[in-house]
Formats: structure tokens, C-alpha cells, sequence
């Protein structure tokens, strides 16, 4: 069952581990929505800047709470958060879902709504809807819904809080450090002035800059300038000349790191062998 929900209005959860899906319909002068999470503890601040997951760091590092890439579907654009809500840190108090848009107010964008997904469900209904519609129109960053933990589980509210200082403000608000001096670039150098003539003499005539020597015509053999410094490379050794006419046995590689098969030994000598005679032959009469 699908429960539409009202600003303010909460629901139980009882699936553990849900993706939170902000949608909304693009167009012409329609900002891009990037969705994110805060994890928050004791007081409603987080406890360190790691548990911020946004486009620019969209995974938490205990894997727990990540974003998930943009999709488009028949409806419009999708930017998802996915959360496993069992396995979280028992610091870990709230999930916060927000959403900002980059170059315009959310007055521009519009059928913005989050929609609470079972992830263990692909295909299944939500389990919660909220259209969240912003309260100035002025708004560049806005908390969709949050999750948070009542008792043994977990429960949704859904929100819709809207901050005029974009991304930036809501981060600050629930303690994350943003460093927002931008680096100035370096002034390029001025070049000094070159110095005129001295005076009561003439200006020197600019000529153009000497071209390099040509090579020697009558050089056969080019040397190369070694690299003053560091170390030559030695010249490779000539390789050995082969016996032409034979085949040459191939090198054996070593099999490293394994005993090697020792050479067969020599047969035992013959005893009964004789050398056959020697020279001509001859019979006596």
C-alpha cells in the first residue's frame, strides 16, 4: 500500500533498507535536481563531514547510504539515495533526503516528488509519495523527507524545507565545514619596461634573431652530446656468431623457484667390447 503523504505527516517503515527517488519534469529553464543525504546524530548535526553523500561524494564510507545514478523514465528525471537503514551505526539518528537545484530556484522545477521504494522490491509500488512543492519559490536546496529512528525501527516524515543559500546553506546548517574562499588566481606578471636609449646615442637597430647553424656537409658520422650527469647506457654485447650449416639448440629457460632435473649420467661402458682389427686384412695361405 502506497501512503500519499502531507507535509509534516509520518509513516512506519518496515523494510530496512530503502531507496528514496526524487522525480521531476524537465524542460526548457528547468534547473537540474541532484539529490543527497545527511547522516545525523546526537543534537541533529552530523559527526563529521563523511556523512555527507552528494554528487561529490556519493558513498558513504561504511557503503551504507549511497547515490545512485540519474535515470530517465517515461515520467521525467530520477536521482536516487539509497539507504540501509538495518545496518547503520546506532550514532546514526536521522537520514536526511534533501534536494538542490543548480542555476535556478525551485520555482522552476516542476511535479517535484519523493517516492519510497522497498529496495529489496524492483518492481514493487512505493511505499510513500510526497509532491514537494517549495514555500518562497526561492529556494535552491530543499529537505524532501527524513528518516529516522523510533524505538527498535524506523519511521518517514515527510518534510519539505526549503533553503535560499543552495547546497551550500543546508550543509553548513547541520555542521559539515564548507570552505567557500575560492582560490584567486595568481595576477599574470607585467613585464618591466625595457630601458630606451642612452642618451646621445641612436637607437640600436632591431635585427632578427641569429638562425642556428647548419649542419656540416662534409660530417659522415653524427656524434651524440652525452647527457652530463647521469649515467650512460652501456652498449648491448654483440651476439654470439652462429655455427652456420647446424641447428642451434634453444636456450632453456630456468623454471625460478623450482629445483632444476639434473643431466642424465653417461652408460656404463661395454665389457665385452672390442675394436675391430686394424688396416688391411690378410689370410695365410
Amino acid at each position: 500500500m502506497t501512503h500519499a503523504m502531507v507535509k509534516g505527516s509520518n509513516v512506519p517503515l518496515d523494510a530496512m533498507a530503502v531507496r528514496a527517488v526524487l522525480r521531476w519534469t524537465p524542460g526548457t529553464g528547468v534547473p537540474d535536481v541532484d539529490a543527497s543525504a545527511l547522516l545525523l546524530g546526537a543534537g541533529g548535526r552530523v559527526r563529521s563531514d563523511e556523512d555527507f553523500v552528494f554528487y561529490n561524494q556519493p558513498r558513504h564510507p561504511s557503503g551504507l547510504v549511497r547515490r545512485l545514478p540519474k535515470r530517465s523514465v517515461p515520467e521525467g528525471l530520477t536521482d536516487t539515495i539509497e539507504a540501509d537503514l538495518g545496518g547503520l551505526d546506532a550514532s546514526v539518528e536521522q537520514v536526511v533526503v534533501a534536494a538542490s537545484s543548480d542555476g535556478a530556484a525551485f520555482a522552476q522545477v516542476h511535479d517535484l516528488r519523493i517516492l519510497l521504494y522497498d529496495a529489496a522490491s524492483a518492481d514493487g509500488d512505493p511505499l510513500a509519495v510526497f509532491d514537494v512543492r517549495p514555500e518562497t519559490g526561492e529556494e535552491t536546496a530543499i529537505i524532501c523527507g527524513e528518516l529516522y529512528r523510533r524505538g527498535d525501527g524506523w519511521k518517514f516524515r515527510a518534510v519539505g524545507q526549503g533553503y535560499p543559500t543552495g547546497l551550500v546553506g543546508l550543509a553548513t546548517a547541520f555542521g559539515i565545514s564548507v570552505d567557500e574562499a575560492a582560490a584567486e588566481p595568481d595576477p599574470a606578471p607585467v613585464a618591466a619596461p625595457s630601458p630606451g636609449p642612452a642618451p646621445g646615442f641612436p637607437p640600436a637597430p632591431d635585427f632578427p634573431p641569429a638562425a642556428p647553424p647548419a649542419p656540416d656537409s662534409q660530417v659522415t658520422v653524427q656524434h651524440q652530446q652525452p647527457a652530463y650527469g647521469y649515467p650512460q647506457p652501456a652498449a648491448a654485447p654483440a651476439a654470439p656468431q652462429p655455427a652456420y650449416g647446424y641447428p642451434q639448440p634453444a636456450a632453456a629457460q630456468p623454471a625460478y623457484g623450482y629445483p632444476q632435473p639434473a643431466a642424465a649420467a653417461a652408460p656404463a661402458p661395454d665389457p665385452n667390447f672390442v675394436l675391430p682389427p686394424q688396416g688391411p686384412q690378410f689370410v695365410r695361405s
